[in-house]
C-alpha cells in the first residue's frame, strides 16, 4: 500500500515540476519580447521568481525524493535499462531546470538578451523529455 501512495505522490511532484518547466520559459517569451515595457518586465519578473521557486523548486525535490523511495521500494526497476535511460532523461531535465535558473537571474539582472524566439524553441524540451519518460515507464521497452 505505501508503494501506491508514494507513486501517486511522484506523480503528482512531477506534473507540478513538469509544469513549471514548461511555463517558466512562456513566461521567458513575454519578458524577451517586452523588455522596453518596464512596468510589465517587473511584473513578469515577479511571476518568474514565484513560480521557481514556489513551485519549481519544491516539485522538483518531492520529485526526486519520491523516485528514490520508489526505487527503494521496488529496487528490481534498476536492472532495467529502461531505468537507466529514464535517469539520462532525469540528468537533462535538471540540466535544464538549472538553465531555467541561469535565465532567471540573467532576467532578475537586466542581462538577458535572448529572443522571444529561442525561448519558444527552448521550451521544447520538457515536452520530448515527457515524451520519452512516458514510453519508457510505460512500455519498459528494454
Amino acid at each position: 500500500m505505501t508503494y501506491l501512495y508514494v507513486k501517486i505522490f511522484h506523480i503528482v511532484a512531477f506534473v507540478s515540476w513538469m509544469a513549471m518547466l514548461f511555463y517558466l520559459p512562456r513566461l521567458y517569451v513575454y519578458h524577451a519580447e517586452h523588455l522596453d515595457n518596464t512596468g510589465f518586465v517587473e511584473v513578469v519578473k515577479i511571476q518568474e521568481e514565484k513560480l521557481f521557486n514556489f513551485i519549481g523548486y519544491p516539485a522538483l525535490l518531492c520529485t526526486l525524493i519520491s523516485g528514490i523511495w520508489l526505487l527503494v521500494l521496488e529496487p528490481t526497476w534498476l536492472k532495467g535499462g529502461w531505468m537507466h535511460a529514464k535517469f539520462l532523461i532525469i540528468a537533462l531535465l535538471l540540466a535544464y531546470h538549472y538553465s531555467l535558473y541561469r535565465f532567471l537571474v540573467a532576467f532578475r539582472e537586466n542581462r538577458c538578451f535572448k529572443s522571444g524566439k529561442f525561448f519558444r524553441a527552448y521550451n521544447e524540451v520538457p515536452t520530448l523529455a515527457i515524451i520519452f519518460i512516458t514510453i519508457l515507464v510505460i512500455l519498459k521497452p528494454f
